[in-house]
C-alpha cells in the first residue's frame, strides 16, 4: 500500500466501537493513533458475534453504542479500514453525538470534594443547562461499519470492551500485524480469510494431543 500520510486528499470522520477503539489496534492499521472524540450512536445496538472476537452493530430503536470518533482519517487510510472490515460490515453514513456531558460530569465528579457547597450547587446548574441546550452543534456525521447481514442468526447479547482487552486483544493485534504484512503481498487475503486462518492456527496449537 502506498503511504497514508494525513495530506492525502479528503478527511473523514470514523465511529468506531469495538476492536478499534484500541490505540494499538488503529497503530498497527494506520501507522499513527488520530486525534478521536468519544461520541454515541443512538438507535444501535452492538452485539456479540457468535465465533467472532469483535462485535456488529445494527439499527435497534432506543439503543445506543458508546464509541469515539476517530478524525482526520485520510482517503487512503479509509481504504485500509475498507479492506479491514472486509464483506462482513457495509460501510454506512450516520449521525454521532459528542459526549460532551459526561465529560463535564467525570469532571464534576472529580473536584467534587475539593468544592464548598455554594460551589457544587452553581456548578450542578451549569451542567442542567449543558443538558439542556445540547442539540445538533454537538453532532457530527460520521462513517461506520454496521454488519451487512441484519438477520445473521449468529448474532446475540451484547459485547464488552473491558472484556475484550483482557481476554482477546493480544492476539486480536497479532492477527492484525498478518492481515498488514500480506496487505503488502500482490496477492493478499482478505481479512476475513487472514482472521479465520490465524485463529484457526491458534486453536490447532492449544489442541491437547495423545
Amino acid at each position: 500500500m502506498g503511504s497514508s500520510g494525513v495530506g492525502s486528499g479528503n478527511l473523514h470522520s470514523v465511529f468506531v466501537y469495538g476492536s478499534l477503539l484500541a490505540d494499538d489496534v488503529v497503530r498497527v492499521l494506520l501507522k499513527r493513533v488520530p486525534e478521536s472524540s468519544s461520541a454515541v450512536l443512538n438507535n444501535y445496538h452492538r452485539f456479540s458475534i457468535k465465533g467472532r472476537v469483535y462485535p456488529a452493530i445494527l439499527p435497534l430503536l432506543n439503543k445506543k453504542v458508546t464509541g469515539k470518533v476517530l478524525l482526520g482519517i485520510t482517503d487512503p487510510e479509509l481504504h485500509i479500514l475498507d479492506v479491514f472490515e472486509d464483506v462482513e460490515y457495509q460501510r454506512t453514513a450516520v449521525d454521532v453525538s459528542f459526549m460532551v456531558c459526561f465529560f463535564f460530569l467525570s469532571a464534576f465528579m472529580s473536584i467534587a470534594s475539593f468544592c464548598t457547597f455554594s460551589q457544587l450547587v452553581n456548578f450542578m446548574y451549569i451542567f442542567v443547562a449543558m443538558l439542556l441546550m445540547q442539540d445538533n452543534a454537538d453532532k457530527l456525521q460520521a462513517q461506520a461499519y454496521v454488519w451487512a447481514d441484519k438477520n445473521d442468526p449468529n448474532l446475540y447479547g451484547d459485547w464488552d470492551f473491558q472484556e475484550w482487552q483482557g481476554v482477546h486483544m493480544k492476539d486480536f493485534i497479532k492477527m492484525t500485524t498478518s492481515f498488514i504484512e500480506e496487505l503488502e503481498l500482490p496477492e493478499s487475503k482478505a481479512r476475513v480469510a487472514t482472521y479465520e486462518s490465524f485463529y484457526q492456527k491458534n486453536a490447532d496449537n492449544t489442541t491437547p494431543t495423545s
